[in-house]
């Protein structure tokens, strides 16, 4: 959820050009929220959505079994659709899971006029959409090799759409309408963590047959709003969902949020607001205009706004405050790298000495305090902050030093940059601040030899650009599912080869060996041990050049009320109020 979600699977392009063209009105009474998105959506579809952008849109709609505790830190996973936390065998392998009832879907022609209440049937139909080959989803890695039977599932499935109810996932069963019983291969101490992510979002079968599977453009999920419009290259428009369930603003939270009078709403109905407006605004500028005139209520800051926003002391401007804005500063879960395709040819496999060429020729420090306002950690691991077992120190072999990157190339062989192509270097957007990283990572390059051509992506071409690995050289990124150091190693094991999230094509056997058992251990000496190792088998291979850990200041108008920033809740619009705001249908005890 790395724009901070890492760069994974979405519908073919004659997929996205089939998306309802109706311009997303900006439109509503004072007691609609407005945000701006910075990108494209690449799907709707929760078997897909895998970036922050779509997110922003899918988990509002969409609810799952579980989610994390909007009020407390550490993150702490909570029932949402679930009756309460998993049953687990004493082995780890049998999740038996009760969930409630009386939870209806969104209206849909599938369900022929009647209201339609979740099953435990429907997180088995999504389960085996995911699994199921045309659907394309990048959600493999959850459930392959952990879910008895998915592997077996998938290949017999096919093609065919009538195997998805035909077929039986031997894991996976509805022992009545409302249990769900999930049987593991082996223990996966995260899986709880997999459940609170829109992969899981149930699914009736009866939508996904009357729909073919295509779900682009088309969303029926059980959350506090429902779609009304939606466009790719414009927006999505979501309005409140009469026949929300009964959910409430939690009543308890952290010392932070006692500190900051967050539990004003403390059991009141959710959600608070009528509607929400998200447009797609991709240059910085308008959105910073927009946010100054306002006409959106949450701006995350651009950095070539900062100076104007935020004083000499680190908080708020004296010209924002006198508007009436509010500045929230939080730490994420998401940090950025370059990354390689290390199956390319020229920069890929065995050619360590010009990965490390690169390492060294780019002034990192320089990158971090142009692009970020100096608000970036730099990284010095492959762990960012949160994680466990995260070194205290750096572990990067590598260093801002042209002239050991000019050495480095002449150990290529390439001395100067002789008989060296020209270097790819694709860009995750068309916005100003994409091809302005991109040209200073050209520029610094340049400076040792090594020549880059810029290739400008939409956000949706470069996605599938990473899914099928023809990308060469390019910035990427991570927003944690969850914070534990598998979800990390995702991205550099064979299991998460595309359409998984590995999109640099990365293969240690080593490597997927250690992650093997790091992903069934607590925390503790063992599983910091085996981190380390990986990191260090990591570092000897250099798929990645290591940027920063990011942190992320948000501008709020005056008439929000309840903003927490969480790296892990895209789901959080339902907990914000707008003060004044006409819509009290969220305010009462229900």
């Amino acid at each position: 959820m790395a724009n901070a979600r890492a760069p994974l699977l979405v519908p073919l392009l004659a997929a996205l050009l089939a998306w309802p063209s109706g311009c997303v009105r900006r439109r509503g009474g004072d007691n609609t929220l407005r945000m701006d998105l910075v990108a494209n959506i690449s799907t709707v579809d929760p078997a897909l959505s895998y970036d922050s952008v779509s997110n922003t849109v899918v988990y509002q709609v969409y609810e799952q079994l579980y989610g994390y505790h909007y009020l407390k830190r550490p993150y702490e996973l909570v029932p949402v659709l679930a009756r309460g936390m998993p049953e687990v065998s004493g082995d780890g392998r049998t999740y038996t899971i009760r969930i409630k009832e009386g939870v209806r879907y969104h209206d849909d022609p599938a369900f022929g006029g009647e209201p339609r209440f979740v099953r435990a049937q429907d997180f088995v139909t999504q389960v085996k959409r995911i699994a199921f080959a045309p659907t394309r989803s990048p959600a493999q890695w959850p459930f392959s090799g952990r879910v008895v039977g998915y592997d077996a599932f998938r290949a017999a499935a096919g093609s065919d759409l009538a195997n998805l109810e035909r077929l039986p996932i031997e894991g996976l069963s509805a022992k009545d309408d409302h249990t769900l019983v999930v049987r593991l291969s082996g223990p996966y101490p995260q899986f709880p963590h997999v459940l609170a992510m829109a992969f899981a979002s149930p699914m009736p079968l009866e939508v996904v047959l009357r729909h073919g599977n295509d779900l682009v453009g088309r969303m029926v999920g059980t959350g506090p709003f429902r779609l009304v419009d939606v466009s790719p290259s414009r927006g999505a428009r979501l309005e409140r969902f009469e026949h929300f369930r009964e959910d409430r603003f939690p009543s308890e939270g952290d010392r932070d949020a006692v500190r900051r009078g967050l539990l004003a709403d403390a059991g009141r109905r959710l959600p608070f607001v009528d509607a929400v407006e998200l447009p797609v605004v991709k240059e910085s500028q308008p959105r910073w205009l927009n946010f100054r005139k306002g006409t959106t209520d949450l701006l995350v800051l651009p950095k070539d706004n900062f100076e104007t926003a935020v004083g000499a002391d680190g908080g708020l401007s004296e010209e924002l405050a006198r508007e009436g804005a509010v500045l929230e500063i939080g730490d994420t879960l998401t940090y950025w790298w370059l990354s390689f395709n290390m199956r390319d040819p020229v920069v890929g496999g065995g050619n360590r000495a010009l990965r490390m060429a690169v390492a060294h020729a780019i002034d990192m420090d320089r990158y971090i305090s142009l692009f970020t306002n100096d608000t970036g950690e730099k990284a010095g691991s492959i762990y960012p902050p949160g994680v466990f077992g995260r070194p205290s120190g750096s572990r990067l072999p590598y260093r801002h030093d042209p002239a050991r990157a000019r050495e480095l190339l002449r150990e290529a062989g390439h001395p100067g940059g002789r008989g060296l192509p020209v270097l790819r270097f694709d860009t995750r957007g068309t916005a100003t601040q994409h091809r302005q990283m991109a040209e200073f990572v050209k520029a610094e390059l340049a400076r040792v030899g090594i020549r880059v051509e810029v290739s400008l992506n939409t956000f949706p071409a470069f996605l599938e650009k990473a899914r099928r690995g023809s990308l060469q050289f390019w910035q990427d990124g991570w927003a944690m599912d969850y914070p534990d150091a598998e979800n990390v190693l995702l991205l550099l094991s064979r299991a998460g080869h595309p359409p998984g999230p590995n999109t640099s094509w990365y293969d240690n056997p080593e490597v997927d060996a250690r992650i093997g058992r790091i992903k069934v251990l607590a925390d503790g000496p063992e599983k910091r041990r085996l981190m380390d190792e990986v990191e260090a088998l990591v570092q000897a291979d250099l798929p990645w050049v290591m940027q920063f850990y990011a942190k992320k200041h948000v501008l709020l108008r005056g008439r929000v009320g309840n903003y927490r920033h969480a790296d892990l809740i895209a789901g959080n619009l339902k907990y914000l109020r707008l003060k004044g705001g006409k819509g009290e249908k969220g305010d009462g005890d229900g």
